[in-house]
């Protein structure tokens, strides 16, 4: 009987190192992309425009800069063009009604910022900035002032008088499921930008 053909044997070694290899350099780029949010997984999972202008407004109107991202990101997904049925317009989906309260009571300028320009992505950031510190002054928590830039301050404040907490009381699932969003991606901001979204 003829001897059987065996494979070299360093054949058979590279064939028993070269799963172990793999599996080494998979994990080496999975934790090199866990430990540096900023820079692969931030631009697919974390975008960020007009940043410059994002963290202007939102120093004037006293609010953190991610939360502004968090909001644009779960309002329009960064669509400057968006529109809602509802009648809410770009970024950050301000209702022109919003703007021209914010405007009568002092809180932006029409000057400066036209509330009728609602579709200029930097006037669109100014007045959503400008509701979201208005909510801040008014309300005591996070949760209460993503809750109200989704249903209203009245919702809110009524939910509360009620007896209820936010996020318990919140009546609405929509704006349950709200708060929801845009708290992950606040957490997901403040994650992936630790040196601040301009810092990159």
């Amino acid at each position: 009987m003829a001897p059987r053909h065996r494979p070299p044997e360093r054949f058979l070694r590279w064939h028993r190192v070269l799963p172990v290899v793999a599996l080494v350099l998979t994990l080496a780029v999975c934790g090199v992309l866990a430990a540096t949010p900023t820079t692969l997984g931030r631009q697919a999972l974390y975008p960020v425009d007009h940043a410059e202008e994002i963290a202007a407004a939102a120093e004037r109107h006293g609010i953190d800069p991610e939360l502004a991202c968090a909001v644009i990101k779960c309002e329009s997904g960064w669509d400057e063009d968006a529109v809602s049925s509802a009648g809410a317009i770009g970024l950050m989906q301000v209702m022109p009604e919003t703007a021209l309260s914010l405007n009568s009571l002092g809180v932006v300028s029409a000057d400066e910022y036209d509330p009728n320009a609602l579709e200029d992505p930097v006037v669109n950031i100014e007045y959503g900035c400008a509701y979201l510190g208005y909510l801040q002054d008014r309300l005591s928590s996070l949760d209460e002032i993503v809750a109200a830039y989704n249903a209203g301050i009245g919702s809110v404040l009524g939910w509360i008088a009620d007896g209820g907490s936010i996020p318990e009381g919140i009546e609405y699932a929509e704006t349950r499921a709200y708060l929801e969003r845009v708290r992950s991606a606040y957490d997901g901001y403040l994650r992936s930008y630790p040196d601040g979204i301009t810092g990159a």
